[in-house]
């Protein structure tokens, strides 16, 4: 027939041999009717179609219906094709088929849908399978009936493969029988119980297959061989085996395996009898497991064996679980590890349903609190915390915490345990804080994830008490930084300074102890840090007034020392602000004239010698330096970034020194130019400052005459062929202002320059201030004493025989009680927000959906109500995602009573914040049609909204991420809101960022808003935006 297509053509044609093979089968489907075509031609089409729809993945029936769907000569017959092909291929496409316009559908009924169990069947084993040299079946088989062990081991792992791969093979089972039970080999005897546990061992109505007989004879030999790996392999494979008839006649063999006289076959016997006992009709195929179990655990000697009965116990018999448990409480300390992890995880099962027999319970703990096992005792500081809320319960919890932080070398425990230490510093912070000094340890470990985490829960637990302990701590630290044995010491040190500045903010009398020893890392290589002691001396100065004095003296004397532009550029505002008296402003232009060197700054012969040898050289220098790309400030807007600035996003210039050399001098050369202009306002403000102090006028005009000397110097470098780029014009304005002012200077500019510069920074600090002390109170728990409070005496409480602790958890039991603590009432209108509605009222079953974003985790809590008179029998949630959404577990089927309800929980796993798409419908049979009736739901959303929550970053770090950041989007926004702050917060309650721009620059009316906002991810990504909004246009851009 012309139609008709071999193996490779459809290869040949990849997707449009797909839309052909659709067609096939259309085809098909009148030609049997017809019975025109022979037998040869009728079964090519069969294979044809068996392989189209096993061996494309549901990826490619996604694209396919894509394909089908978009295209423009989609006509009837398609129509009909997807109609017939919907049990094969995936939701989202018969999704969209549902969508088609009813008159284009044709009127067919379409052929029952495959069983869902038969198409996701559930399995334990998972192995790595290519698909590019698939075994063909006669392959395999001749292997198998050959007599070398080694062939058989492959073609017994080929045969694994396929089968868990979508293959059935079902001419290997006889040959599998007659060849491969009979084999001593213990490798393929453990290949045989694998390839047992994937066969079907059902009909498709669900009887046990006839020839399931041979297996049970073999399965009863290996349980009586005299080998014990075989016997063990055996008990582990009925572990996962779920046929009640295969394992019915086993039941005396497994039963004496309990009694074997080796641990390994003991234990695996008692896996066994657990898993049996578990099984829908287990009860009736072991009537006394739970009895048995528990005299073998009273005689059992190997602690293996012991964990695995009493975890028999404590799952199909909790009672006896527990009474063995509390019969033999003075020995649970000298149990295995094994075992008592299972003894805490059985305390918190029982805690949480009865909270009044905590007291017994919380014993055990702290007497495992001593164990040996690090494991064991990390899970009962974990179980504490759960349990209870005593102070002697919590600190206990925190001192096995720090152990571990202490004696553990693994650096993954101890960020974990660091997590715990946060949630307790959370919940329990009067604590935590007596603990300080011992989380404080940590940071001896080399690993900076550990140090951070540190420091950030120890700034948290800061007090009046223990901040001398913990900056003398500190510093010490910074002093080991010095020897700089190990790569990332500057990083290390950047922290440190960071942590002391966080000290020295909130208690500024530590701050004399520990600025003059940062001030000596002003010239460290490490430009980050160094920049940090810049920010932290320039805050010091200004908040710790009788400080000043030692500053600036010591500031002077160390700033021939520093490398980097940018932190020169930070301690020449601090000189030009706070150097008041006389000698000081002496002392301060003799330092820069110094650090500058001899004028001029070039011979006007080394300039022409620059246009050939020395301009290559300076050339390399100058790369990066020469940018014009924009920069963003830190009041939000765009500027020109020159040389200087381009250094402080890349890697930053610096220079090595000496006194003579001149560090101020060495920067200049290399075309830094906004440090001269910087240089330029510096001499300008001392300048100006010694006409207030000194009574010489002569004196003020010779200092002010060298002082022009020097910035007309600095411009002629500019302007020359000296350096391969002239200056910018921005710096080359700022300098041509100063010498103006120089010249011609008046009270009212002067006032401007020595007063409202500070004026400004002081207030930056104030509104800095503000927000951290907002920003505290919004995260302190209400719990503060009210004067009606009720007053608890717990000393003249009932004892009745109670512990200390055990008094001290009902007393913070009761606290919580009266409080609310232990009611959670949820906001029941953010809950409806939440509900979305899955299917029409009309359809014969209703279902909705309540949708639970939590980090990495999304819960969907499915209500389904049967609407109709009829019982749904096998009804089933089928889910599909899109985008970076996984579905952890399908849910199971379930039968539905009329016009009842069932709630179904689907569990979704989350790796990105892209925006994703959940898709899926219901199914389900009734007893008058034999036919599968399918239900399309709607698409569930997942908003990126929900992965998104504001964060806070400095003004500095937002920059250098937003010049590192490689990508730049502008949205042009058109809004009716007139007002640009009205607009700043519509943009921020839309996007769920928070703004960094501080409240007071965003005072005033001027018609013209800029802002910087910011956001963090539950995955670690960072979200940037700049808002600017011009109410003259009547809208704003963003740019993020």
């Amino acid at each position: 027939m012309p139609w008709l297509l071999s193996y490779s053509q459809l290869d040949v044609f990849e997707e449009s041999s797909i839309r052909i093979g659709m067609l096939l089968y259309f085809k098909w489907k009148s030609i049997k009717s017809e019975l025109t075509t022979s037998d040869v031609e009728l079964k090519a089409v069969d294979e044809l179609f068996i392989r189209l729809k096993r061996e494309f993945s549901a990826d490619t029936r996604v694209y396919i219906g894509e394909i089908l769907t978009s295209r423009s000569d989609f006509s009837p017959r398609y129509h009909c094709i997807s109609i017939y092909l919907s049990p094969i291929f995936s939701i989202h496409f018969r999704h969209q088929i549902s969508l088609i316009r009813p008159q284009h559908r044709p009127e067919l009924n379409p052929p029952t849908p495959i069983h869902t169990e038969r198409m996701e069947k559930t399995c334990s084993l998972l192995v790595h399978f290519d698909k590019g040299t698939p075994a063909l079946a006669n392959e395999i088989k001749e292997a198998l009936e050959g007599n070398d062990d080694a062939a058989k081991i492959d073609a017994m792992k080929k045969a694994v493969m396929l089968l868990l791969n979508g293959e059935t093979l079902p001419q290997l089972f006889i040959t599998i029988v007659r060849y491969v039970l009979p084999s001593e080999d213990h490798t393929v005897q453990k290949l045989l119980l694998l390839y047992l546990e994937i066969i079907d061992k059902t009909d498709s109505k669900g009887k046990i297959l006839p020839e399931m007989i041979l297996i049970c004879q073999n399965l009863r030999n290996n349980l009586q061989h005299p080998n014990e790996y075989i016997r063990g392999v055996t008990l582990r494979f009925l572990c996962r085996l779920n046929e009640a008839e295969i394992i019915e006649p086993l039941i005396p063999s497994i039963l004496s395996n309990l009694e074997h006289r080796h641990p390994y076959i003991r234990r695996n016997a008692i896996l066994a009898v657990m898993a049996i006992y578990k099984l829908p009709q287990g009860e009736q195929l072991l009537i006394d497991a739970p009895e048995m179990i528990e005299k073998l655990l009273t005689t059992e000697a190997d602690q293996s064996a012991k964990r695995n009965a009493f975890l028999m116990l404590f799952t199909c018999a909790q009672e006896r679980a527990v009474n063995y448990l509390l019969t033999h409480v003075d020995r649970v300390s000298e149990w295995g590890e094994l075992l008592q992890m299972v003894v805490l995880e059985l305390i918190r099962k029982v805690c949480r349903a009865n909270k009044g027999e905590k007291g017994k319970y919380i014993k055990i703990i702290i007497s495992l609190l001593n164990v040996p096992s690090a494991a064991v005792i990390y899970e009962c500081a974990g179980t504490l915390v759960s349990l209870s809320s005593a102070p002697t319960a919590i600190k206990a919890a925190a001192n096995t915490y720090c152990q571990l932080l202490q004696s553990q070398s693994d650096n993954n425990v101890k960020l974990i345990v660091l997590d715990r230490l946060n949630e307790l510093k959370i919940s329990h912070r009067e604590i935590m804080v007596d603990m300080i000094m011992d989380v404080l340890r940590a940071l001896s470990s080399p690993n900076h994830d550990i140090r951070r985490k540190t420091l950030d829960i120890v700034l948290d637990l800061i007090t009046p008490r223990n901040i001398n302990e913990v900056v003398l701590t500190l510093k010490k630290e910074v002093v080991k930084t010095q020897s700089g044995e190990l790569e990332k010491d500057g990083e290390y040190r950047q922290m440190l300074i960071q942590a002391i500045h966080s000290c020295a903010i909130k208690f500024p009398e530590v701050a004399s102890t520990v600025v003059h020893l940062l001030m000596d890392f002003l010239g460290d290589s490490n430009v980050a840090s160094a920049m940090d002691v810049a920010v932290f001396v320039r805050e010091i100065i200004e908040t710790n007034p009788k400080l000043r004095v030692s500053i600036i003296t010591r500031l002077l004397d160390t700033f021939y020392q520093i490398r980097s532009a940018r932190v020169c550029s930070c301690a020449l505002w601090i000189i030009s602000e706070y150097c008041l008296s006389l000698s000081e402003v002496e002392s301060g232009i003799s330092t820069i004239k110094q650090c500058l060197g001899d004028l001029p700054f070039y011979m006007a012969s080394e300039e022409g010698d620059a246009n050939d040898s020395s301009k290559k050289s300076q050339q390399v220098n100058s790369i990066t330096v020469s940018s014009k790309r924009p920069a963003i400030l830190a009041d939000g807007t765009y500027a020109t970034q020159s040389a200087a600035s381009e250094t402080a996003f890349a890697p930053p210039t610096v220079v090595n020194t000496t006194l003579t050399s001149g560090n101020l001098r060495s920067l200049l050369l290399t075309g830094d130019f906004f440090l001269g202009a910087v240089v330029a306002c510096t001499l300008t403000k001392l300048v100006l400052r010694l006409s207030e102090v000194q009574s010489s006028k002569s004196e003020v005009n010779k200092a002010s005459t060298q002082v022009l000397l020097v910035i007309i110097s600095m411009l002629q470098l500019g302007q020359s062929s000296f350096l391969p780029h002239p200056i910018d014009n921005d710096s080359n304005d700022r300098i041509v202002l100063c010498i103006r002012l120089l010249c011609n200077p008046s009270e009212e500019i002067k006032k401007i320059w020595l007063q409202s510069c500070r004026e400004s920074f002081v207030q930056m600090l104030a509104d800095k201030q503000l927000r951290e002390t907002e920003e505290l109170k919004a995260k302190a728990q209400v719990s503060h004493a009210q004067p009606d409070d009720l007053i608890d005496f717990y000393h003249l409480k009932s004892r009745k025989g109670m512990s200390q602790l055990e008094l001290e958890d009902e007393v913070q039991d009761d606290l919580k009680r009266a409080t609310g603590e232990f009611v959670k009432e949820g906001d029941d209108a953010n809950k409806l927000n939440r509900i979305l509605q899955l299917t029409g009222f009309s359809d014969p079953v209703y279902a909705e959906a309540y949708v639970t974003v939590n980090h990495y985790d999304i819960v969907l809590d499915v209500t389904v109500i049967n609407r109709t008179k009829e019982t749904l029998q096998n009804l089933c949630l089928e889910l599909a995602t899109m985008g970076d959404l996984k579905l952890v577990e399908r849910p199971q089927n379930y039968t539905l009573a009329p016009e009842s309800s069932k709630q179904i929980k689907a569990n979704i796993k989350v790796s990105s914040t892209e925006t994703g798409v959940i898709f899926g419908n219901i199914v389900y049979e009734t007893s008058n049609v034999m036919e599968r009736t399918v239900i399309v739901l709607n698409d569930i959303h997942i908003d990126i909204m929900d992965y998104i929550s504001p964060a806070v970053c400095s003004d500095a770090a937002f920059r250098t991420m937003w010049a590192e950041f490689e990508w730049e989007n502008k949205v042009a926004v058109n809004t009716v809101i007139q007002d640009e702050k009205e607009f700043l917060d519509h943009i921020i309650k839309s996007t769920n960022m928070k703004c960094l721009t501080a409240p007071s620059a965003l005072e005033g009316d001027c018609g013209f808003l800029a802002a910087n906002l910011y956001a963090k991810s539950v995955f670690g990504e960072d979200a940037l935006e700049q808002n600017t909004g011009d109410s003259s246009k009547l809208g704003g851009q963003n740019h993020s």
